[in-house]
């Protein structure tokens, strides 16, 4: 198989952000990537709540928020408020408490249906990259740069790499699945 890294490159840029779209979606445990698109206001600055104090989990279905500045807690809790995790933050003056809920068997069919949407979405890039990383040696063959025979190769090459990174797609969005339908 040919080396082809600049469209490689693009398809695993591509698996790597269908990896972190899944990490945002709650699959019943406490897992502190759900505040990863979550910034709040800090010295005027919209700021990560993971760059603003210390996140941890004491228990598989709760996340401890404790911000270095306690002066910025009521903004995290507004943030969190405001954001889709639908977990309702407690503050305690100190530090800001989410208990994460099991799910229940509808919400958890949701969720598969979301991960499946994202899963589309990433194929359909991955194959978007094909067809472009195609287009490109076509027109190589056109100008004469490359034979048809060299196009061939470059075809089965690209559909190879291709079926590798759908392939890797899939078994993340299996994975995923998995997790957020164990009970």
């Amino acid at each position: 198989m040919g080396n082809y890294p600049e469209y490689e490159g693009k398809m695993n840029k591509r698996v790597d952000e269908f990896h972190g779209e899944l990490k945002t979606i709650r699959a019943g445990r406490a897992n502190a990537s759900v505040l990863d698109k979550i910034a709040v206001e800090y010295y005027g600055t919209m700021t990560p709540i993971a760059q603003i104090g210390s996140i941890s989990v004491p228990e598989p279905r709760m996340l401890v928020i404790q911000p270095w500045d306690q002066s910025v807690l009521n903004e995290i809790e507004k943030a969190i408020n405001k954001s889709e995790i639908g977990i309702t933050p407690q503050n305690d003056g100190k530090v800001i408490r989410l208990n994460f809920p099991p799910l229940t068997e509808e919400r958890r069919k949701e969720l598969v249906k979301t991960v499946k949407k994202y899963s589309e979405e990433a194929k359909v890039q991955i194959r978007n990259i094909r067809r472009d990383a195609l287009e490109d040696f076509k027109k190589k063959q056109k100008a004469s740069e490359i034979t048809e025979d060299d196009f061939k190769g470059v075809e089965k090459d690209i559909q190879n790499l291709t079926d590798k990174y759908v392939k890797e797609i899939d078994d993340i969005t299996a994975s995923k699945e998995k997790e957020i339908l164990d009970v």
